[in-house]
């Protein structure tokens, strides 16, 4: 019996139609594929496009016009909003450069991304276990190259949001955004002790651990998982502050050079 139960745990949730169509549509609007003050496709061209019912579109386009990225005009369709009021659209802004702010934001990452991880491994379909691994892989290819991961690095932590089938994990990491990562050479906090090779390679075995996870189905190693890997980061900005603490230290009662 407990086995049964066990077996209905880990079934893959399907998602409705119409959080499939609002998901596809949202990072279609928020990615900038239709600018703002552009009309989406007409009712019957969606139907076309999602192989679903009218029915769907219209349940679809109403969420995300109460998210406030679209609005419907009466006989002339429906039209991005030019200014988006999402609910954590400002997560990002004015971030900083500081050391504290990005251990504020991999607190709430945390929070975040150990039960999407968790989610991932028992709602996630192929395409999206694919896409999962495609980043995966990419990070590979590129530090082969030794050529830049952040964003690659990024894109594997997008699609486990998006592989949970709930939009708002990765509304919520979209906010965030890849400023996020510190092996990005854009990130405000990227320096040279958290973009060699050797850091990097580190991330990567922590993604395999996390990767392994939800390919197995297994949700609880892939909440360790995650809980692992970005609490090495937690570990690994606070080693910098100590390190700078401690050069301070250091340095007190020495000459200062003109």
């Amino acid at each position: 019996m407990a086995s049964d139960t066990a077996g209905d745990l880990r079934t893959e949730r399907r998602p409705k139609l119409a959080e499939r169509v609002v998901s596809a549509l949202r990072s279609q609007v928020l990615g900038g594929a239709f600018a703002p003050g552009q009309k989406l496709p007409t009712e019957y061209q969606l139907t076309e496009t999602f192989g679903v019912s009218r029915t769907v579109i219209r349940e679809a386009i109403a969420t995300l016009a109460a998210d406030g990225l679209v609005e419907a005009r009466q006989g002339a369709g429906v039209f991005v909003i030019e200014r988006p009021s999402l609910a954590f659209g400002s997560i990002g802004q004015d971030i900083g450069g500081k050391i504290s702010q990005a251990l504020n934001v991999l607190e709430v990452r945390m929070g975040i991304e150990i039960e999407s991880a968790g989610l991932a491994a028992v709602r996630r379909n192929g395409a999206q276990e694919a896409e999962i691994q495609e980043a995966f892989f990419e990070f590979e290819r590129l530090l082969a190259l030794d050529e830049a991961t952040g964003k690659t690095d990024f894109a594997f932590h997008r699609a486990i949001a998006a592989a949970t089938n709930n939009p708002f994990y990765v509304e919520v990491l979209d906010a965030l955004g890849a400023r996020t990562i510190p092996c990005d050479v854009t990130a405000p906090w990227g320096t040279e002790s958290v973009l060699t090779r050797e850091y990097q390679v580190g991330l990567q075995r922590e993604h395999l651990v996390i990767l392994n996870a939800i390919s197995a189905g297994d949700a609880q190693a892939a909440r360790d998982g995650m809980r692992a890997h970005l609490t090495a980061s937690q570990e690994r900005y606070r080693a910098r502050l100590n390190g700078q603490h401690a050069e301070y230290m250091s340095g007190i009662g020495k000459p200062r050079s003109s």
